[in-house]
């Protein structure tokens, strides 16, 4: 095992602390609530009440902003705590590897993309930011530095910004499931190759939906989830054979919605389905009462009622009917 392995035990005071937190977190019925709030400003003052900043009155910008400081707030308290913090990178390393993202297309597009960068990473946006304007990178983790460089690289020779993401993507996972496997926990991997797994069925449900080539479709895919890359590649252009591949997990029916998208089915029955698979791993989480599997179920549930409020909240402030942002609303772990 690494040496970096985290024992259950190092965890136990933490997850005591997250196990009485996540009783105060938004169950659906509260997410119904707000649904059914007369307007934007009831809405927010539902969502004031349960612990999140006073949003009454802001624009949708504004909305975005509050709920993103509050995120990388709860980041940042979580990583205080030396055992928690390589379970908490995890979750954080996704917006180091958005805000590559960012910066990557906005050179492309010679603008500046700082508004759409995010607080909640490992390392701070400006210091990336900084990275890529002076191209001076030993303040960044290695992968982030080999992400930059290969990206920077692939949209000057393409000028693909699409083919860079790609690749981003590809080196976001494999240094996610190296923090995974550091860890020494099963749940914990479990976790990371579902994330592989779930990013692997939406892609090809859309380059087969979109009947783009074989070779598009290898370059695309991500290696190392529970379902192996040749047997994604011998799928056939129906998608029929989706069913089969993910019997019996938590994707299963995501796969079944994906088969029926491939041939015009909803698309957003089909990602709903795969953000719900989440929900149903993390309950295996339930039945432990410490460890890893505690925080990585609090966080990725904290993360996932933070997409529901900025959801509902700016369907609220745009006017959009409860049913119609009701139909794009995940299950909820609580």
């Amino acid at each position: 095992m690494s040496k970096n392995t985290i024992k259950d035990t190092d965890l136990l005071y933490l997850g005591s602390v997250l196990r009485a937190r996540e009783a105060k977190m938004m169950t659906r019925d509260k997410l119904e609530r707000l649904l059914d709030a007369s307007d934007y400003d009831d809405a927010a003052k539902i969502v004031a009440d349960n612990g999140y900043p006073d949003m009454s009155g802001m624009s949708h910008t504004e909305i975005d902003n509050a709920l993103g400081e509050y995120a990388a707030a709860l980041f940042n308290e979580l990583s205080a705590v030396p055992t928690a913090r390589p379970i908490i990178d995890i979750f954080r390393s996704r917006y180091d590897y958005h805000n590559i993202k960012v910066l990557v297309k906005a050179m492309g597009a010679n603008t500046t993309g700082d508004h759409l960068l995010s607080k909640s990473g490992r390392v701070p946006a400006g210091v990336i930011t900084e990275a890529f304007n002076t191209g001076e990178r030993r303040d960044l983790p290695e992968p982030m530095r080999h992400a930059i460089s290969h990206a920077v690289g692939i949209l000057s020779r393409t000028s693909d910004p699409q083919l860079s993401d790609i690749d981003v993507d590809r080196r976001y996972f494999a240094e996610l499931l190296d923090m995974a496997n550091a860890i020494g926990n099963s749940f914990v991997t479990g976790y990371v190759q579902l994330l592989i797994d779930s990013a692997n069925l939406r892609t090809l449900v859309r380059i087969l939906r979109m009947k783009k080539d074989a070779g598009f479709l290898k370059n695309a895919l991500i290696d190392n989830g529970t379902v192996r890359k040749d047997r994604l590649l011998a799928v056939s252009p129906s998608g029929e054979e989706l069913r089969e591949l993910f019997t019996a997990s938590v994707l299963e029916k995501a796969a079944e919605l994906g088969a029926d998208a491939v041939g015009g089915g909803s698309l957003t029955w089909f990602e709903l389905s795969c953000d719900n698979a989440q929900i149903l791993y993390l309950g295996k989480a339930k039945l432990v009462s410490f460890g890893s599997e505690p925080v990585v179920a609090f966080v990725a549930a904290a993360e996932a009622e933070i997409l529901a409020l900025r959801m509902i909240l700016t369907g609220k402030r745009a006017g959009i009917a409860p049913d119609v942002i009701r139909e794009r609303l995940r299950s909820t772990y609580v």
